[in-house]
């Protein structure tokens, strides 16, 4: 099977178990990108935790799921934003104020759109957790 975004099939797949009830869910292929977004969703507990393992091909995350994702998604393409356009992306992708986050790729590393701001720093969209 060709994956085009596994970033995209990641969001479907903890989406989707998350919607069945389950524990926790397997993601691949891994990437240090794939890492570090699921690390910022563990800072905002929206996953419990997550850990690596290695199948010897591209590697595996399992995610484990505390039922606080109600929706996520990756967001292509992947625009670039300013600190001062951050909120019109706010109310495009997330449902109200203060509500989700909006995970970044920034010249700092991954993070969200709220500490992005705080640092004054803009970056290119990566995808939505609420």
């Amino acid at each position: 099977m060709t994956r085009t975004n596994p970033i995209a099939d990641a969001m479907t797949a903890m989406k989707n178990a998350a919607d069945t009830g389950k524990p926790d869910c397997i993601v691949e292929p891994a990437s240090k990108l794939l890492g570090a977004m699921l690390r910022v969703m563990q800072e905002y507990n929206y996953v419990a935790g997550f850990e690596f393992i290695d199948d010897r091909r591209g590697g595996q995350f399992r995610v484990q799921l505390n039922g606080n994702i109600n929706k996520c998604g990756a967001i292509n393409p992947r625009f670039n934003v300013k600190v001062d356009e951050m909120e019109q992306w706010e109310t495009r992708f997330l449902p109200a104020k203060n509500f989700g986050i909006l995970l970044l790729s920034t010249s700092r590393g991954v993070m969200s759109h709220d500490s992005a701001r705080k640092a004054g720093i803009g970056g290119e969209l990566l995808g939505y957790v609420y």
